[in-house]
């Protein structure tokens, strides 16, 4: 009997494992994002291109507004401001008489969402902005318009003009200094820089430069600023404490060279410039404020940026349609990424 008993319970055991519902399996969760975006403004398409460094291709296109230009994110990386203008463009020479009448409704800071790269709102920012910066804290834009001859403060929660200043005529690059305390401001068409002390905000300083100043970049300790002068072939070397120039760092030949915009590495070691029509990029060595090397680049390279580990700059390259690609160990072109129409601002954005 005890084998008997014993025999019948086996099927009995199984019957009862057989009535246990299965383990749902685990879905496997994506692997996370890594690596870091270019966003590129492309001025006669009214887009920004978005790509992927893992791949290196436009991984989206979105439609910003008229002539997007200045380009830069937020202290959180979750916000990307772009500069958008119903201005014509007028480049020197033009008659501006000849030229169509701007459209206002156009202008403001268009505020893209970095997580579902779309618009979210556009903020009035003044008349003609073209390039602009933030405030450390990230409350309020500094911002350049170009036909009014102000550069304006706006804060981005009330999305309105704060203050305004007088700048001089055809203002364009803007730089917050690393402290936060100071930006300056260029005119292109008086050669100066303006200083605006942002506690106070007012204007307390004019430098004069050069030839059509376009672009400034600090050193990170804040002691020095560079600022390109397009049309002497020259980036002047600004004592940012006292705010005076020192020295002029000659590039090349006035009209042939066109210094236009500088960014500096992030150790402070290199200044790298962009030279338009000139298609190169110069590398000045910060310890000597003397030219390093320089190198081809392509047609008319004007907004440049650093990939975050500082190994690869990018440079947009608007005749060509393209965002070049530049090994800086090598300092070779990698490859010429197709975008929009008229590339011409670049900034980098690690996730």
């Amino acid at each position: 009997m005890k084998r008997t008993v014993a025999w019948l319970a086996v099927p009995l055991l199984f019957s009862a494992c057989s009535s246990t519902p299965p383990v749902a399996e685990k879905k496997a969760e994506p692997p996370p994002m890594t690596g870091y975006r270019i966003f590129v403004t492309n001025e006669n398409g009214g887009t920004m291109s978005v790509i992927e460094s893992s791949t290196m291709e436009v991984a989206a296109t979105i439609e910003v507004g008229k002539r997007p230009r200045g380009v830069k994110a937020s202290p959180d990386r979750k916000t990307v401001y772009v500069a958008l203008s119903g201005s014509p463009p007028a480049p020197p020479g033009v008659d501006e008489s000849t030229l169509p009448p701007p459209d206002k409704s156009a202008d403001g800071i268009g505020v893209v969402d970095v997580a579902s790269l779309k618009v979210a709102r556009t903020i009035k920012s003044g008349s003609d902005p073209e390039q602009f910066d933030l405030t450390k804290d990230g409350k309020f834009l500094l911002v350049s318009n170009e036909d009014d001859a102000k550069a304006s403060i706006v804060d981005i929660a009330a999305g309105a003009v704060v203050e305004s200043f007088k700048v001089g005529e055809e203002p364009e690059g803007v730089t917050t200094s690393p402290d936060g305390k100071r930006v300056y401001v260029t005119s292109e068409d008086e050669g100066t820089v303006t200083v605006i002390d942002l506690e106070k905000r007012k204007a307390i300083k004019t430098i004069k430069v050069g030839r059509r100043p376009r672009s400034v970049a600090f050193l990170p300790d804040g002691s020095r600023a560079y600022v390109t002068n397009e049309n002497d072939g020259v980036v002047t070397l600004v004592d940012s404490v006292n705010h005076k120039a020192m020295k002029t760092i000659r590039l090349g030949e006035a009209g042939k060279i066109k210094p236009m915009h500088v960014i500096v590495s992030a150790d402070g070691s290199k200044a790298y410039v962009s030279t338009g029509r000139g298609g190169k990029v110069f590398i000045i060595d910060t310890a000597k404020n003397e030219v390093a090397s320089s190198f081809g680049v392509g047609k008319r390279p004007w907004g440049i940026a650093l990939s975050p580990d500082g190994s690869t700059l990018f440079a947009a390259d608007g005749p060509s349609k393209e965002l070049v690609v530049i090994d800086l160990a090598s300092q070779t072109v990698k490859k010429r990424i197709p975008v929009g129409d008229g590339p011409w601002g670049v900034i980098t954005l690690d996730r």
